[in-house]
């Protein structure tokens, strides 16, 4: 401990654990392969906004998923599906949301998100998302994703 000439008050230094800390961190393993990458989501507001009004809607137990092709103007760095989940606050407080988002971020990218079809999806949970099964999980995004790239590749004009 350093004492404190001024105000006659005892703290404690920092400096060593800032180092440990960092030099812990810096030999710990990063995991950079199971990460789902930045390019593979929908990050803007307009984006979300896009695929709500133009997009079609997949129906499932646990989600509602929203997709909607993306255009040709898309740099063609960004094939594939393009994810992004929006969960309401009246699905619960923050901790239930973050959980919900986490349990659906890691569905997908165990299932995979390199498909055939350039598309970007929206999934909205249902409040039954928490009780449910991570397998049944993965298996609803699987079985809509299939759903979406099968719908897609037929290039079947919207309604």
């Amino acid at each position: 401990m350093i004492e404190d000439q001024a105000e006659g008050r005892s703290r404690k230094s920092r400096t060593g654990t800032a180092t440990q800390s960092r030099i812990l961190s810096d030999s710990a393993p990063r995991k950079t392969q199971n990460k789902f990458p930045k390019s593979r989501r929908l990050l803007r507001h307009a984006d979300f906004d896009r695929v709500y009004r133009q997009g079609r809607r997949h129906f499932a137990a646990h989600m509602t998923v929203f997709y909607l092709p993306r255009s040709g103007a898309q740099p063609a760095t960004t094939a594939g599906l393009r994810v992004g989940f929006t969960v309401g606050k009246a699905l619960g407080g923050a901790v239930q949301r973050n959980r919900m988002k986490r349990r659906l971020r890691e569905a997908v990218r165990l299932t995979g998100l390199q498909r055939a079809v350039a598309a970007d999806v929206v999934i909205n949970p249902k409040a039954s998302l928490l009780g449910a099964d991570f397998s049944d999980l993965q298996n609803e995004i699987a079985r809509a994703l299939e759903v979406i790239e099968k719908t897609l590749s037929k290039g079947r004009p919207r309604d």
